[in-house]
């Protein structure tokens, strides 16, 4: 039998903090309005988090759970041939574009922007999570690279790396523009330029 019971209010907090930072940005962000927002109490918010920071490190980790699994599931995974599955995950990112910027940005990104010089504990979080999922990259990329471009000097790992670095880019220059289309165009040339490393016309 399914379980149909509503989030506790830890999981009510932590998902409050992926909507509301992402909108609103960690400092805008109050206790009472994660409160409010996740419906519990003060007294729920502080039994479950000594801090607001604290609080931001466990959402961190949360964000990775819970995209982690998003992105296990995704159906790249099932193609054969390894450059297509590492041009699958772009094709899968661009797919995650909505209309809505906040929704579809990363917690991650947009925590660390902000707190980058002022909290070495959100900061490590967010590096850890943004890097772990490059990782994830890694395996696809290393067989795609031995069956198309196994002479090539690039790195495996960086370009791992990158595809986060035009991901998270992506969302920055999309806010300031207003406009996700100007993300959808960056995700477009980052799949040209990693179809290239890979000798593919795709």
């Amino acid at each position: 039998m399914d379980d149909l019971r509503a989030p506790d209010a830890r999981t009510r907090l932590l998902q409050a903090a992926l909507r509301l930072v992402r909108v609103h940005g960690w400092t805008a962000t109050s206790v009472d309005e994660l409160c409010a927002d996740a419906g519990v109490t003060k007294g729920s918010f502080f039994h479950h988090f000594k801090t607001k920071e604290a609080l931001g490190v466990a959402a961190a980790a949360y964000w990775g759970e819970t995209t982690a699994a998003m992105f296990a599931a995704a159906p790249f995974h099932a193609v054969e041939d390894p450059a297509a599955r590492v041009l699958g995950y772009i094709d899968f990112r661009a797919a995650l574009l909505g209309d809505d910027l906040a929704a579809c940005s990363c917690f991650l990104g947009t925590l660390v922007q902000e707190i980058w010089a002022t909290s070495p504990a959100l900061r490590a979080a967010c590096g850890a999570g943004i890097a772990g999922h490059a990782a994830t990259l890694e395996a696809d990329i290393v067989a795609a690279k031995a069956a198309c471009a196994p002479d090539a000097d690039w790195d495996v790992a960086s370009l791992a790396l990158f595809t986060q670095t035009v991901l998270q880019g992506a969302f920055v220059v999309a806010k300031a523009a207003g406009d996700v289309a100007v993300a959808r165009g960056q995700v477009d040339h980052l799949r040209r330029y990693v179809a290239m490393l890979l000798g593919e016309k795709r």
